[in-house]
């Protein structure tokens, strides 16, 4: 046990009957620090999140540096830098629906907790982000969204 043999993640693994060395984790259980999502993706669920979620951050500098941040990640790639909806993969014809524009008036009137929601389970043809930033990020996205990228 001193100096067990390791099996990288992808590779094959006899010690398992299926073979298999990456393991599922155990049903039902909750990663450290995870909160699961209570929320689905519909529309139902999308204007309830808008009611009932709260940002726990104000913005600062920091906080809304750190949504921009987190913004031009995940984010400026499809709605563009502005905001607009003209990020590089429509513009360049790449994707050939236009992404949503976040500074339309119904956007505007969005709750920050809509934002969050649409970030965390996606909306239409538009990809969740909840399994990649994290809660806190994804409320100063939200944030950044509102506040800076609205207000211009």
């Amino acid at each position: 046990m001193a100096h067990s043999s390791a099996y990288e993640t992808y590779t094959a693994n006899p010690n398992f009957s299926d073979g298999k060395t990456m393991r599922n984790p155990v049903e039902g259980t909750i990663p450290l620090g995870y909160q699961p999502y209570m929320y689905e993706k519909n529309d139902e669920d999308r204007t309830k999140a808008g009611k009932e979620l709260v940002n726990p951050f104000v913005p600062t500098a920091q906080n809304l540096a750190r949504g921009k941040q987190v913004f031009s990640i995940f984010c400026i790639n499809c709605h563009g830098d502005k905001g607009d909806g003209k990020g590089y993969l429509f513009t360049s014809g790449k994707y050939p629906f236009p992404p949503k524009s976040l500074l339309s008036d119904k956007v505007r009137n969005n709750p920050i907790g809509e934002i969050y929601h649409v970030v965390t389970v996606g909306f239409g043809v538009m990809p969740q982000h909840g399994s990649q930033v994290r809660p806190d990020d994804r409320w100063k996205v939200a944030m950044y969204v509102k506040e800076v990228l609205q207000k211009q």
